[in-house]
Parts: C-alpha cells; structure tokens; sequence
C-alpha cells in the first residue's frame, strides 16, 4: 500500500518482530514514519530461524523509521519494565503496543508436554499482561493511542475447541485481554483490538509445523497482516475499539480488495480459528 506516512512521530513498542508477521508489521510502521522499538529474546541467529532482534531493527531503519533493538524475555517483569523504560527514553512516549510474541503447539491434549502448555501460556498471557501493563501509563499520555494484540476471534465452535484445547486457550486469553483492556480503558482513550489473519501466512511456523512448502503455497505473505494493522493504528482510538478483527475486512474497509500481490499460488488456506464461508 501506498505510505502517506501516517505514523510520523508516533512510537510503537511490539513483543517479539524478529521475524515473520512482527517483522512485516515493523517495517510496515516504519515506512510510515513510526519509532519502533522490539523486545526480543533472538540475540543471536538460530540455524533453524531467520533472523534477530538487531537484524530486524536494520530492516526496520533501512524502511525509514527509527528502531530501537532490546533484547530481553517478555515473560520476565523486570525486563519488560526496562523495555518500556528505554522505550520511552529514546523516544519521548509510546503511543501504539504491539502484542506479538507467541508460541505454538497444536498437539492434543495426552499428546502435548506440560513444559509446551507451560510455555504457550506464559507467554500470550503472561507476556501480553506484563507488556500491555507497562505501557499503559504511557498509552494514557498519548493522543490517539493503540493496543493491538495478534489474537484470534472468540470462535466458539468445537471443531476448534477440541481441536488443540491449550493453543486455544492461549490464543483466546489474549483476546480476552485485550477486549478487557478495551472496556476498561474506553473513558482514557487507549484502543484495545485483536486482528488476526483470514488465511495461513507464510511464516516459519507454517514452514515447519503446518505442513511445510504445501502450506506455504496456500499461503499469503505476512504484509497482508502488517498492512491491515497500520489501517488498524491510523484510526481515531475513540472510535476504534473493542475489535477483533480479520485482516482482508481491514483492507477491504480502507478500499483495498485486490489481494494478488500478497502471494499464494494455489488454492488459499484458512487460518485457525476461521470459517470458510459456507459457499467456500
């Protein structure tokens, strides 16, 4: 999509961004003018994973915006705490909070170790409580200030439900959240949405868990995500609120119905926790 440079002066503090959606939405702010600063934990390259925390802040400078590289584990409250702190330093204020970092694990439930359970939880829970907390107090400063968190729609169906019962749970806490936020925070003008994918996105976790070079032919390419979430954070927070949101309504709202250049091949697959149409 075309920048108009929409963010300019704008901060934007995301969990996780090294790679896959986080990235795309980094760069997408970027190129929109916004200060983006990324607490990570990928202070090193993994073989098995693109990217790191100072790699993705390269790219994000290299798109026009200011980055701020902070390695650190958003399940620890102290580290947290400094990353809004250094944030804030740098840059004057946060105006937009960005719930990205997560874990996966689909197995069912006699299948799937406590240790993963452990994991999916604290981190879209814990994590996404411990950094939207933070910055808060900072968001109730800004003039039109955002939370958005990567999470699903409430999908009551048991075709998900009982699908990856502990995923699920994660994934819906962090919705759950963030629609709390949004009530709670409704009189101090902080908006508080979920956006979610209508299709699989080409990520190294649809790489290496939901079925390899198949799936990422049936695939779009993380941008489409990036593009709806800065539609999501140009809007006037008063009125913005309280969504969970899918991304292709995002873009076809903001008049964009032309998805070709956002990839996939072959026929489309779509994401967890979506119905196809009943057409489909």
């Amino acid at each position: 999509m075309t920048s108009t440079q929409r963010l300019t002066g704008r901060t934007l503090i995301m969990s996780g961004g090294s790679r896959g959606i986080g990235l795309a939405i980094g760069i997408a702010a970027a190129r929109e003018g916004a200060n983006v600063a990324l607490l990570a934990k990928t202070d090193a390259p993994d073989p098995r994973l693109p990217g790191t925390v100072h790699t993705a802040a390269a790219e994000i400078e290299a798109a026009g915006g200011q980055a701020l590289a902070i390695v650190g584990d958003v399940r620890d409250e102290d580290s947290v705490a400094r990353a809004v702190a250094q944030t804030v330093e740098r840059f004057g204020g946060i105006d937009i909070c960005v719930n990205n970092a997560s874990a996966i694990a689909l197995a069912p439930t006699e299948e799937l170790p406590v240790k993963r359970f452990d994991l999916m939880t604290s981190i879209q829970l814990r994590g996404t409580y411990l950094l939207s907390r933070a910055c808060l107090p900072h968001l109730r400063e800004s003039d039109n200030a955002h939370l958005l968190s990567l999470s699903p729609p409430l999908n009551m169906s048991p075709e998900w439900l009982g699908a990856h019962p502990a995923y699920t749970l994660a994934k819906y806490g962090m919705s759950l959240l963030t629609l709390g936020w949004a009530a709670e925070y409704a009189e101090h003008g902080v908006a508080a949405n979920c956006l979610w994918p209508q299709t699989l996105i080409a990520t190294a976790a649809v790489q290496n868990l939901l079925g390899g070079d198949a799936a990422i032919q049936r695939a779009r390419t993380p941008e489409i995500v990036a593009d709806a979430a800065v539609e999501i954070l140009t809007r006037p927070s008063a009125t913005c609120t309280g969504h969970t949101f899918i991304d292709v309504d995002v873009l076809a709202e903001a008049g964009v119905t032309d998805l070709s250049a956002y990839g996939g091949s072959g026929e489309l697959e779509y994401d967890i926790f979506v119905d196809p149409p009943a057409s489909a």
